[in-house]
């Protein structure tokens, strides 16, 4: 069976992503499987776009494993912020995920409740070294930050992304109700028609 390389050490971010590509014929792998890959390595993500950088990732961890690999860059856009921490949203703060989402809330502290849109952007990179094909995607997932955070599912900045249609923050919802509304499960329903057309 062919295999899959999920760029990711996220335990949070890799079944959300097996969930949706798992009727592809593929075996799928993390980067914690790759037995040569130093547990400590990142790519440097150097790129100021979100694609950049997932491009970036797909080709230099699928030259290292040999293997077609799939990467997502993705961050959130917060408006009142002029659209950061984009690009930074993972380096935003030093420290935890709740230490990057304080950070967000003193900076938002003035901005009134119908001035707190914001959104997810993902873009998906597919990378394949036997021919050095590469393709992309992306989405968008729009919101609210919330004034406190709220749920336990999810990662990042899940607890305080709030959805009004649901009534909720990404982390109330299930896998199921998170994957059809973000950004990443609405990326991966395109990335999945690409692999079908241009990768298997």
């Amino acid at each position: 069976m062919k295999k899959l390389l999920i760029a990711t050490r996220n335990k949070g971010k890799f079944p959300e992503i097996v969930s949706e590509l798992k009727e592809l014929p593929f075996e799928f792998l993390n980067l914690n499987d790759i037995s040569d890959l130093p547990k400590d390595f990142e790519v440097e993500e150097t790129a100021m776009t979100f694609e950049g950088n997932a491009i970036i990732k797909a080709i230099m961890l699928g030259k290292k494993a040999g293997i077609m690999t799939l990467a997502d860059d993705s961050g959130l856009e917060v408006d009142a912020l002029d659209g950061r921490p984009g690009v930074f949203s993972a380096r935003y703060a030093p420290g935890s995920d709740s230490d990057r989402y304080y950070k967000l809330f003193a900076e938002l502290k003035e901005v009134p409740g119908d001035e707190r849109g914001a959104q997810f952007q993902c873009v998906m990179a597919i990378y394949n070294p036997e021919n050095d094909k590469v393709r992309t995607c992306n989405s968008i997932y729009r919101g609210k930050i919330s004034t406190e955070p709220r749920g336990e599912n999810g990662f990042g900045y899940d607890p305080i992304f709030y959805n009004e249609a649901l009534g909720k923050t990404n982390a109330e919802m299930n896998l199921g109700e998170k994957n059809r509304v973000s950004h990443r499960g609405k990326a991966l329903r395109l990335a999945k028609e690409i692999i079908k057309k241009d990768f298997l």
